[in-house]
């Protein structure tokens, strides 16, 4: 007797509800040997993440978890419940780390949906969802939205009311979480290399990071292993020959820390990372491309009650296999339609945290 195909697991666009909540599972204690790999996979230099001395000469009872693998850590969560079965992740917004995280806390995540539109070609959809992870101690450390494209497996269920939420464009100077105890006077150019603080940059600079790296299949493989992230378009090479990229997509976050990696030279004193204001894979990568970096200085905020740390609203643009200091345009018009350039395939808003005089 012929058994029916089982259903993949992992929820379809056709699952979701608005207002859907759900406790994702499998908390996660982060150790020093996953920030160590970290390092090894990214080759993230912040001496605040790398040297408990310099965190707690600046206030931190320890060095802090590196805040783009506490993101990636805490986002996985979401994986198995809004995105396993995901055509791509779209986009981010919102994202603010709330708490320092540090090695030994335990996170676990949360999600609300809080959007649904189905794509007129009916196979698939896209799913706004917020997300919550806390600590052990049920303290929030971070929040953020984010929205993704995710396969329908019944192609005949009715499509959903069209919801798109209303998004802040950027996380407001108010919203942006100090931490009390920070004394930011205390970085010592000597550790990082370079002496420019938050006054030294100038609003509309652009700044063309020297270094590229080449990323292989085996390392965004182990990558994303390590945020346990279990997509399957990360993974299921046999599963993506029948796509349209005819190859596993590497995972987009791992693009945003290994083009945050290649930005120290440039950024070298930046504290932490304090919120992402939004954010596009603007192109797919794949194992092999070599990656660059660019930044461009949106905006510098002081910080009231602040007086030696200063904000800097900051614009990450990724290059794959393209030198920063060959980029040009962010777009290119095509066929008389303005798009992004091929070569881009990260436009990210973020601000970040750093010393001033």
């Amino acid at each position: 007797m012929t058994k029916p195909t089982p259903r993949p697991a992992g929820n379809f666009f056709e699952d979701f509800r608005l207002g859907q909540h759900i406790e994702h599972a499998t908390p996660r204690t982060i150790t020093d040997g996953e920030c160590a790999l970290y390092i090894a996979l990214t080759g993230a230099r912040q001496p605040v993440h790398c040297a408990t001395p310099v965190a707690q000469d600046l206030g931190y009872p320890s060095k802090p978890v590196d805040d783009l693998l506490a993101f990636h850590i805490a986002f996985a969560k979401t994986v198995p419940d809004i995105s396993v079965n995901a055509v791509a992740n779209l986009g981010y917004a919102d994202v603010r780390f709330l708490r320092p995280v540090y090695v030994g806390d335990t996170l676990s995540t949360a999600s609300t949906v809080i959007g649904l539109k189905q794509n007129s070609n009916g196979k698939s959809g896209v799913v706004y969802v917020r997300s919550e992870s806390r600590n052990q101690h049920s303290e929030v450390v971070l929040s953020w939205v984010r929205w993704v494209m995710v396969h329908k497996h019944d192609l005949q269920a009715p499509a959903p009311e069209t919801v798109i939420p209303t998004l802040p464009e950027v996380v407001i100077r108010a919203n942006l979480a100090v931490p009390r105890f920070l004394r930011a006077a205390q970085l010592d150019a000597q550790v990082t290399g370079s002496a420019r603080l938050w006054n030294d940059y100038v609003i509309g600079e652009r700044i063309a990071h020297p270094a590229g790296m080449t990323v292989e299949e085996a390392d965004h493989t182990l990558a994303t292993k390590l945020y346990q992230n279990n997509a399957r378009l990360h993974f299921d090479a046999l599963m993506m020959q029948d796509s349209p990229f005819k190859r596993r997509l590497m995972y987009g976050g791992h693009v945003i820390s290994v083009c945050r990696a290649l930005s120290y030279d440039g950024l070298e004193n930046v504290i932490s990372i304090a919120a992402i204001n939004g954010g596009t894979h603007s192109n797919p990568s794949f194992g092999g491309d070599t990656f660059y970096a660019v930044t461009e200085v949106l905006e510098k905020w002081e910080l009231p009650g602040h007086h030696d740390l200063g904000a800097l609203r900051l614009r990450l643009i990724g290059l794959r296999n393209l030198p920063a200091d060959q980029f040009d345009s962010l777009h290119i018009e095509q066929d008389g339609k303005s798009g992004y350039h091929p070569q881009v395939v990260l436009d990210l808003d973020y601000t970040v945290l750093m010393p001033r005089r």
